[in-house]
């Protein structure tokens, strides 16, 4: 082997998972092997999205060799159905015993799977189960993608090659932009190497400007979301912890400048938080703040979480605020929650730490060999 390829991978740094690994650094894994080995092991994990004891063009011993040295970085604690099956939400277990959930959510032409970017969250989000809890860890890019690999090989994913489009949306457990690099990373296995378009890719941030500011120079157009909640400072401070250190005019000036490098429409998400943000002056506030973006907003009603005693806004209130909205001239859509029965919705993601199991950690040898 020429190099280590496995001192290049991510957390943690002495024990990767195979989708740890850059295209390069497996081939470089593979050193001894025919070179087509390295097009077969590749396109069989993320074009064919197959198992690696799936991809049968590949030797046994081979497939073996690999599975030894690179184990997968996710065992699958818990499987949750509701929606009447369409919603499936999965809790995670990753090596060192950190738990992380994704939700795969069908509908009729499409799958939305919503997958996590760290282990906890440290922005504190006064509403959110995944702020509560606090932070652990950020996730490796192999972590991240095999959230997605993982869950579509799943038998509860109906099948391994999903039928429609698929969505890749980072609204699950953690900030994106606080683990940008493996974030961005991720995006990129998914789009180059699974053929997911960046059309069909979100990235949601709570105010992150900085990473806002990389995302807007990134060479990919994905969608981004952004959880508002509160559109006058003193408000969100409460709300959105993040607000003190990146104020609403600073990130309403980088999400501008993100608009006209992308030419993408900008989602604003507010939670409606009965008494809290649904008055006559919240509507006008954020559509002052959403008009000049021509931002797009979500009105999603709020997810009972443990730690926060506020209830959601009555329908009628939330239908007349969309209203309100309209008037003003900026669009609204009233998202219908999915989940909620199994806490797999906005702002429910918690991963119970009581339900953590330990995993057994493999030390890599230096070089796969098959013969």
């Amino acid at each position: 082997m020429r190099g280590s390829p496995l001192m290049a991978s991510q957390r943690p740094a002495d024990d990767p998972c195979l989708a740890d690994l850059s295209r390069t650094e497996l081939g470089e894994l593979l050193d001894g092997e025919p070179s087509y080995r390295l097009d077969q092991v590749w396109e069989g994990l993320y074009r064919q999205r197959r198992p690696l004891d799936e991809i049968t063009n590949v030797s046994k011993a081979l497939r073996s060799a690999i599975a030894d040295l690179l184990p997968p970085a996710l065992g699958l604690v818990r499987t949750q159905s509701a929606d009447r099956g369409s919603t499936v939400k999965q809790l995670w277990s990753l090596r060192d015993g950190h738990l992380v959930e994704s939700v795969l959510m069908r509908y009729r032409n499409r799958t939305t799977l919503c997958i996590s970017s760290q282990a906890g969250c440290a922005m504190g989000c006064s509403f959110c189960a995944s702020g509560q809890i606090g932070f652990d860890r950020n996730l490796s890019v192999g972590e991240i993608v095999e959230q997605v690999l993982a869950t579509l090989q799943h038998p509860s994913a109906g099948t391994s090659r999903s039928s429609g489009a698929l969505n890749i949306v980072f609204m699950g457990m953690g900030e994106p932009m606080a683990n940008y690099d493996a974030v961005w990373s991720a995006v990129e296995r998914f789009h180059g190497d699974m053929g997911i378009g960046a059309r069909h890719i979100t990235i949601s941030t709570v105010g992150v400007v900085p990473g806002i500011a990389r995302l807007t120079a990134a060479d990919l157009p994905v969608n981004l979301a952004v959880s508002l909640h509160a559109a006058n400072d003193r408000m969100r401070d409460r709300i959105a912890p993040i607000n003190r250190t990146y104020p609403l005019r600073e990130l309403a000036k980088c999400l501008a400048e993100y608009r006209r490098a992308k030419r993408r429409r900008i989602s604003l998400e507010w939670a409606m938080i009965g008494g809290v943000n649904d008055s006559d002056r919240d509507v006008a506030e954020l559509a002052a703040y959403a008009r000049p973006l021509a931002a797009h907003v979500n009105l999603i009603p709020l997810n009972p979480t443990p730690g926060y005693g506020h209830e959601p806004s009555p329908q009628s209130t939330i239908e007349r605020f969309a209203a309100e909205l309209a008037s003003h001239g900026v669009n609204a859509t009233i998202r219908a929650n999915r989940g909620t029965s199994i806490d797999a919705a906005c702002g429910q993601l918690r991963a119970d730490k009581q339900v953590a199991i330990g995993r057994t950690r493999r030390r890599a040898s230096p070089r796969v060999q098959s013969r």
